[in-house]
């Protein structure tokens, strides 16, 4: 390998190598301890001083040195692993340049032309191999080894690389950790004891940073059941972001390739760099925070201040630029965030160039003036250009012709003040799909009403009017601790529809797409898929008791929007929660609306909840759970298995707590998930626990603890409610109310944020991560366990030999990988390849088959005179809750944490019915050859 030329002193490297063939320009030299006369005392500290020191002479030994005859400088410009490879090189410069030498006369031009040379020949070898790092030689030096030690597919692309102790025991071993696209490894080498780790990155169940007695700060990684601790990294955080990506990268190739290759930085593994890798998760972080469409992507940021208006002060924060968006937010993110979509900016300017300051005008009257912004002219250009670039063809010819569509605008709504459509830039493309939200048609307020409850809703109206007067309305309002506090006292019925709306971003989404919500309902309707199938046939069941779907305006509407959804993402279609959260979203929502208010859910908000493996609900269980043993310690100590919890809360998280609480009272609950996403339904779920924490302590088995959960939603409500009894949903008879406090959802809303406010999204984005990856590996290996149960009824075969099979078979396991090898002596009539013979779709088949799901408690059997229970979770009467959730797959959820079944149940508790293996109750049917077990029914 040809080496940037670097100046040495040779005279200090005379002990560690020996030269084995010279001339008046070159010198090829050996190092001490490898080829001839290798081993022994020298060959071991040699080689411990390389590794320790990252020498590249540990893999390759051999280097050619240029020098003049009347100079003392040498300088490296060749290394090779082996003496054929540095023996091509040496005859390279034999043919090439040494007669070239003759010619010159200084030892000057000699070194300059020999250098060039050499440069010349990286540049061509960097065109080919497309090494993009800060620093080429060092890494292409890294390169060498990582191919060298490891001896994985030529392919395989390094991402970078760090020095770390690998402890082995008690014992550190100093050594380099590599990350590569689908690899971690590790070498070390010290007095003779060479120490090499290779660990795929899909293998892996756990990544985490740890702390401990020893170990102040390491990177704990379990792996076939052994655990790995790297530590003494010179940027610990930096290393863990990393290998956080490349592990969930891996996991989305396997899982979800349709939209890892719609990321282009991530497609191409021999594209991933460092670099991109974090610039990709700036985007990722950006796009969150803001609820952005997944499109958008970080490009510039400055710091700078904004004028406040509503706290008459400067604000110091960051400027966030995208493609279509500018944002700002406060340097603690919490005290304010704007966010400003750049087909609203009407103009730039810059009122002062001494004070590095610029002016970004919008509509609807407004400014933003943002100040000691250090590359003020450049973010003012990029600013301009991209307006010119945002703009739709009928709306950029001019300045002027912007500056008039906007007064336009701004006269209609100061005619028009009642219109709540300013700023989202729609347009009139829904004269086939319904236009009111379904509230306003089966609910219209009665503005004479005087009414406690109309009075109350009125004040809270007023309040949010105050707010929009001082913050802004519409998609530049400003976004401030305030409006939190106005969000948990709950949200007027009236404007529930325009706030989620802006809180999902899918006002934005909506404004960026005008007419293709009605494109896909013509093109959808009419259609017959599964899909559509199950939409109709759950149309019925979705909120049943309220009259919009009695009647056949909401269901047409529903049926609408769920298969424009499905048509729109066929990789999901349609999952048995949705139907319920649509329905909600239709009651407050216009139908076009309501539809982009869907979008934000399942493609932002809740990732991956709703797909055959429900994996994002699964994770926000464990996150939970984690939540549990932080916040609730007395519970902790009662029950050291919280995964009865995990179970218990899974309606909670795919329907928003709808399935379980009044209509009038969940949509107090779906306010605070628009602003705060998942984490406001995780706070809410330690509230319940909380509030019912001395009885559910005090409970003998999992039947009572649910009673307990069942009984204390159905005695919340919502006292400022204004919606009369036919739409509100009866939850206890007066009896029942009379023998249970109610509890007021305001209350409990409030109560959560008080207690458990200080959760932050960053913790709990963090905490998915971590948890994603041990909910894959569980669910793989329960498939996996499952069709070799059923393979090995059928064959011979021990059981290594068709756990080898299975990963030969697996599908999606394109990424490189080491093959193992069939332990053992080969079965007569096995070929050394492939296996035929295996009965005809015993394993390929059941590979190929959608494989048994956990996702939760087994299936309760109704007993006799009991309400049927789903999920540990009593079903309100007349509102059925989607097959989604209680058609259980035979594995459950607590798989996961296979303590519970080694126990029995959570500590404390003994067995009941909702705990017992399948098989003790009874109900357990045994898979037959094509049919591995219970699929689930969202396939």
């Amino acid at each position: 390998m040809w080496l940037k030329p670097e100046e040495i002193l040779l005279k200090n490297a005379f002990k560690l190598w020996v030269t084995e063939n010279d001339n008046d320009y070159f010198v090829l030299q050996r190092r001490r301890g490898y080829g001839e006369g290798a081993g022994g005392l020298t060959g071991l500290l040699v080689g411990t001083l390389d590794t320790v020191m990252d020498s590249t002479s540990k893999v390759a030994p051999f280097r050619i040195l240029h020098h003049t005859p009347d100079s003392q400088i040498y300088w490296s410009i060749a290394c090779g692993a082996t003496k054929e490879e540095i023996s091509k090189h040496w005859d390279w410069l034999q043919q090439n340049i040494m007669r070239t030498l003759a010619v010159f006369d200084s030892s000057d031009d000699i070194t300059s032309f020999v250098q060039g040379k050499i440069r010349g020949l990286i540049a061509e070898e960097g065109k080919s191999s497309m090494v993009q790092e800060e620093d080429p030689e060092r890494f292409r030096e890294a390169l060498l080894r990582f191919h060298k030690w490891f001896e994985l597919p030529a392919k395989e692309k390094l991402v970078t690389y760090y020095s770390c102790s690998y402890w082995r025991g008690r014992v550190p071993c100093q050594g380099w950790l590599y990350l590569s696209t689908n690899f971690l490894c590790f070498y070390s080498f010290l007095l003779g004891a060479e120490v090499k780790l290779v660990i795929s990155w899909d293998e892996i169940w756990r990544l985490e940073k740890t702390s401990n007695v020893i170990l102040t700060e390491s990177i704990h990684v379990q792996a076939h059941g052994e655990n790995h601790y790297f530590s003494m990294f010179l940027h610990l955080h930096e290393t863990f972001l990393l290998m956080e990506q490349l592990a969930d990268y891996s996991v989305k190739r396997l899982f979800d390739k349709e939209s890892f290759n719609r990321e282009p930085s991530l497609c191409d593994p021999l594209q991933i760099t460092k670099r991109g890798l974090e610039t990709h998760a700036r985007s990722e972080q950006f796009r969150m925070f803001f609820r952005l469409p997944r499109e958008e992507n970080l490009l510039e940021v400055h710091e700078s201040f904004l004028w406040v208006p509503f706290s008459h002060f400067n604000t110091l924060g960051k400027i966030c630029l995208s493609e279509s968006y500018l944002c700002f937010a406060s340097q603690d993110g919490t005290q304010c965030h704007v966010i400003i979509p750049i087909r609203e900016v009407v103009s730039v300017e810059k009122p002062d160039s001494g004070s590095r300051s610029l002016t970004v005008c919008v509509r609807g009257k407004r400014a933003l003036r943002f100040s000691e912004v250090r590359h003020y002219e450049r973010l003012a250009g990029t600013i301009r250009s991209r307006c010119g670039i945002a703009s739709s063809p009928q709306h950029s010819a001019s300045t002027e012709t912007i500056k008039g569509e906007c007064q336009t605008l701004i006269n209609h709504f100061e005619d028009n003040p009642d219109d709540v459509t300013l700023m989202v830039g729609q347009r009139d493309s829904s004269k086939a799909v319904s236009t009111e939200a379904l509230m306003t048609v089966f609910h219209p307020q009665d503005v004479e009403n005087l009414d406690p409850k109309m009075l109350k809703e009125k004040m809270k109206e007023q309040s949010w009017n105050i707010h929009f007067t001082e913050y802004g309305r519409g998609t530049s309002m400003f976004f401030t601790k305030k409006t939190r506090d106005l969000i948990v006292r709950g949200v007027p019925e009236a404007l529930r529809g325009e706030l989620w709306m802006l809180f999902s971003g899918a006002v934005n989404d909506m404004a960026t797409h005008p007419g293709y919500y009605t494109e896909l309902v013509e093109h959808s309707l009419g259609t017959s898929t599964l899909a559509t199938d199950e939409i109709e046939r759950d149309l019925h069941r979705s909120l049943p008791e309220h009259p919009a779907f009695q009647s056949d305006t909401g269901i047409s509407a529903l049926r609408r929007v769920l298969t424009a959804y499905a048509s729109r993402n066929p990789k999901i279609g349609y999952c048995q929660a949705m139907n319920i959260l649509t329905s909600v979203l239709l009651l407050y929502a216009k139908e076009e609306e309501a539809f982009w208010l869907l979008v934000a859910v399942c493609e932002r908000m809740l990732p991956d909840y709703f797909n055959r493996r429900i994996i994002g609900a699964l994770v926000d269980q464990a996150v939970f759970e984690e939540l549990i043993r932080d916040h609730l310690p007395q519970l902790v100590e009662h029950m050291a298995d919280l995964s009865f919890f995990s179970s218990v809360s899974l309606s909670w998280f795919l329907t928003l707590f709808v399935s379980v609480l009044p209509i009038e009272s969940a949509v107090n609950v779906v306010d605070c998930f628009f602003y705060d996403g998942v984490k406001a339904i995780l706070q809410l779920g330690l509230a319940v626990l909380g509030a019912n924490m001395e009885a559910l302590i005090s409970c003998h088995d999992d039947a009572e603890a649910v009673t307990i959960l069942n009984k204390f939603f159905d005695s919340v409500t919502n006292k400022d409610s204004p919606l009369p009894p036919t739409v509100q949903q009866a939850s206890l008879s007066n009896s029942d109310r009379s023998s249970h406090a109610t509890v007021d959802i305001s209350e409990l809303i409030r109560e959560s944020y008080e207690k458990y406010g200080s959760i932050r999204s960053e913790d709990v984005e963090s905490s998915r991560k971590r948890n994603k990856l041990f909910v894959i590996q569980t669910l793989e290996d329960t498939t996996k366990q499952n069709v070799l149960r059923v393979v090995s009824q059928e064959v011979k075969f021990s059981a290594s030999q068709l756990e080898d099979l299975y990963y030969l078979f697996k599908p999606g396991a394109d990424a490189p990988r080491p093959q193992p090898a069939l332990p053992g002596p080969v079965p007569a009539g096995l070929p050394a390849v492939q296996p035929p013979v295996l009965p005809a779709g015993a394993l390929g088949g059941l590979l190929r088959q959608p494989q048994p799901l956990a996702v939760g408690l087994p299936a309760h059997r109704p007993q006799p005179g009991r309400p049927r229970q789903l999920q540990g979770v009593l079903l309100r009467p007349g509102h059925p809750l989607p097959r989604v959730l209680h058609r259980q797959a035979e594995v459950p959820l607590q798989a996961a944490s296979a303590s519970r079944e080694r126990e029995g149940g959570p500590a404390g508790l003994p067995k009941t019915v909702a705990g017992r293996d399948p098989e003790e109750r009874g109900d357990h049917q045994r898979p037959t050859q094509n049919q591995p077990g219970p699929v689930h029914p969202a396939l």
